[in-house]
């Protein structure tokens, strides 16, 4: 495949900012078209990006456009229906995380794309941070054992103004939907996927009503380990602070910058590592080695990371915290 025809659907602040000029500057792929139900919006931004083929239905772009790739950046509610047309169409799909609102929405994409033998990559741009890859391979060269405890706080304003991101019956939710779901795949990736045991949660509502601002969940897994998240776009901090804090049996590690230590006779002793980027810019690349890594498994370079059927798990968690959360009570699985 010489060149990736790419069809973006959706044209808010994620595809603006983030996969539409990734996707510019990559060889060898071009932005074949376009869908975005805003006319005003569709205008300003196809000519921004040089988009000829322009759609404010999904369905048109489908049936009439030619591309290899599909890429859905829509409100989460939009998801399911898009994801399950286009997985029909037989092209490989990349759907913005959330993958949907709910484990059920999730499965029926999952479902689908395994009946129909369809690839569907889910955006979970944490995993492809390079630190976070080292730290990935630390681990899995057990270099760190027995993890016990986790813990990863990210404190932003929400990453879009639209105003159904605010709007639980089209996002599906609040904080949780937007920083707290890439959080828990990250630590679930990292533990390589443990099975839970329990999950409390305890939402607060302090600038917003539909939706939760800040959320705190408090995760067991069947292994032993505890894993504790906390995400926010209230709690008063820097512009942009993420952290994760590790500790295992006999060492420990932490994010921003990344560091690990490993216990030698009683005594921690720091590991000599590649020094990284700021985390800004280690944020940025993650995008960009994401999109990479999706281009590259269309083309069959590679397979699709973050594929769908991981969704379905990911999300029977996220709905445990909601139930935590309104019912004041653990959640057993």
């Amino acid at each position: 495949m010489e060149e990736v025809k790419v069809a973006v659907i959706g044209l808010g602040t994620v595809a603006q900012l983030i996969h539409l000029p990734i996707l510019r500057k990559m060889q060898k792929v071009r932005i074949s078209a376009v869908c975005e139900t805003n006319k005003n919006r569709l205008k300003t931004v196809s000519e921004r990006f040089d988009v000829t083929e322009r759609f404010t239905d999904f369905n048109q772009l489908m049936e009439s456009s030619a591309y290899d790739a599909v890429i859905i950046s829509t409100p989460t509610s939009t998801h399911k229906e898009i994801a399950l047309k286009a997985i029909d169409n037989g092209k490989p799909v990349f759907i913005e995380k959330p993958v949907s609102r709910s484990f059920a929405e999730s499965k029926a994409i999952a479902d689908y794309s395994k009946e129909k033998n369809v690839p569907v990559m889910v955006g979970m741009n944490l995993r492809f941070r390079p630190d976070l890859q080292l730290l990935k391979s630390i681990i899995k060269t057990k270099q760190l054992n027995d993890i016990f405890y986790l813990r990863s706080a990210w404190y932003r304003p929400q990453s879009s103004d639209s105003q159904w991101f605010r709007k639980r019956e089209e996002s599906g939710g609040g904080v949780i939907f937007d920083l707290g779901i890439v959080m828990l795949d990250m630590v679930l990736w990292l533990l390589d996927f443990p099975e839970i045991d329990s999950v409390t949660t305890k939402n607060y509502y302090h600038n917003t009503r539909n939706v939760e601002d800040s959320s705190i969940s408090y995760i067991r897994c069947n292994c032993g380990t505890t894993i504790v998240t906390e995400s926010s776009w209230s709690m008063r901090s820097e512009k942009n602070t993420f952290n994760l804090e590790l500790f295992a049996k006999d060492g420990s590690a932490t994010l921003n910058p990344l560091r690990v230590f490993k216990k030698n006779r009683g005594i921690d002793e720091e590991l000599s590592l590649q020094k990284f980027e700021n985390s800004t810019a280690l944020f940025t690349k993650s995008y960009h080695n994401e999109m990479k890594s999706f281009i590259d498994a269309v083309r069959g370079i590679n397979t699709y990371y973050s594929p769908v059927s991981e969704a379905p798990e990911r999300m029977k968690i996220i709905e445990a915290m909601y139930k935590s959360a309104e019912s004041g009570k653990e959640i057993r699985f």
